[in-house]
């Protein structure tokens, strides 16, 4: 304040250089927007437009976005399933342990149907050709293009080689229909011949799904492989009729002697029922069921049933049971009338025969009536 007063020029020279000084600072700091700002400015991702625009498209554009989704799914638990299914046989083999289903060098095939059959029974089979199964080529043909494969089995009498089983080396010779398996024939060994014949065929055969007919029933081969489609995708299948019948205490004579269950004391109190499981005549399982059984078969244990001993052994499973009521109709009227309104029957036998009762003799009329027509199952989309 005592110093030498400025002249006016000088003062207004510092004013202007600092009030351009000011607007270059503030300039700079405007071009430099903050982090947070510029992510503000960003366009949004690719991801996130697409959800936008199905969000504000048509409804039946994310429903359909759904399904595809829950298909993925599914196909996704299948393949994990199935993967879990091999690793366990793998260490099953590196273990030393009966291992039959390590089957990367197996045909590969859409389903494997057994046809259970006894040596008593050439007219039953016979029946059965010159119906719903197809022969010679045509049977070969059937592989190969549909991937169905369809097998008479059997095992052995108790006399190896005897005439008995060179009846069937015949029979085999001249259709090439047979599948045989080292086990003992007889009806109370059901029970072994089928953990048996899961064992056997998926070291055979790898396929989608595998099925046990007894050889008195009528099959349609179409409905039966277009019926399998639709459970594809998804893994540990059982399909077939679900019953829960009684468990039989009493050792009974007559024909009800061989359902009588000698481990009845394991269901309970008397007049108890079996737990749900799939009627005997005919059913089907996935791949990854087929492989648990011969992987676990020297564990699996045997009921006096066949059909109650393979639901025991899936009971504790993670398993979907699919009540299939096509796979057990009735015969003539019941598989006619539901023909002729468009509901082709599966299978089709009587229930109090547990078969079609006097199947030789009535086969051919049935498969007329209530046959699903010669060509219906080369033209199945798989």
């Amino acid at each position: 304040m005592r110093g030498k007063a400025g002249s006016g020029k000088t003062i207004l020279f510092v004013c202007i250089a600092c009030f351009l000084a000011g607007i270059l600072f503030s300039g700079q700091m405007w071009t430099r927007p903050s982090n947070n700002h510029e992510n503000t400015l960003l366009p949004p991702r690719p991801d996130c437009d697409h959800k936008r625009k199905l969000i504000e498209g048509r409804p039946g554009d994310v429903m359909e976005e759904v399904v595809k989704t829950h298909q993925a799914i599914k196909s996704l638990d299948k393949a994990v399933s199935t993967l879990e299914m091999e690793l366990t046989a793998g260490r099953t083999s590196q273990t030393g342990g009966r291992q039959q289903s390590s089957n990367h060098s197996a045909q590969k095939a859409f389903v494997v149907i057994g046809i259970n059959t006894a040596f008593s029974s050439k007219r039953r089979r016979d029946s059965i050709r010159q119906t719903w199964l197809p022969k010679g080529n045509q049977l070969k043909e059937l592989e190969k293009e549909k991937g169905i494969i369809v097998r008479f089995v059997i095992g052995h009498s108790t006399t190896p080689g005897g005439i008995l089983d060179k009846a069937i080396d015949a029979e085999e010779a001249e259709h090439k229909d047979f599948l045989r398996l080292d086990h003992v024939e007889g009806y109370h060994e059901l029970s072994t011949k089928t953990r048996l014949y899961f064992s056997t065929i998926i070291s055979t055969w790898d396929a989608d799904f595998y099925v046990k007919v007894d050889d008195d029933i009528h099959l349609n081969l179409g409905m039966l492989v277009s019926t399998l489609a639709k459970y594809r995708s998804r893994p540990r299948v059982y399909i077939g009729c679900m019953k829960s019948g009684p468990v039989l205490y009493q050792n009974v004579s007559g024909r009800g002697a061989k359902y009588h269950e000698a481990e009845h004391w394991k269901f309970g109190e008397e007049g108890n029922k079996y737990f749900r499981h799939a009627t005997g005549q005919v059913y089907a399982i996935s791949k990854d069921l087929a492989t648990y059984i011969s992987i676990n078969w020297p564990i699996l244990h045997r009921y006096a049933n066949e059909d109650v001993s393979l639901g025991s052994w899936l009971l504790g499973l993670e398993v979907e049971h699919v009540d299939e009521r096509s796979m057990c109709c009735g015969t003539p009227p019941d598989c006619d009338w539901k023909a002729r309104t468009g509901n082709v029957c599966v299978a089709s036998f009587d229930w109090s025969c547990s078969g079609i009762c006097k199947s030789v003799e009535r086969m051919r009329d049935i498969h007329k009536t209530c046959g699903e027509g010669d060509g219906a199952v080369w033209n199945v989309d798989l």
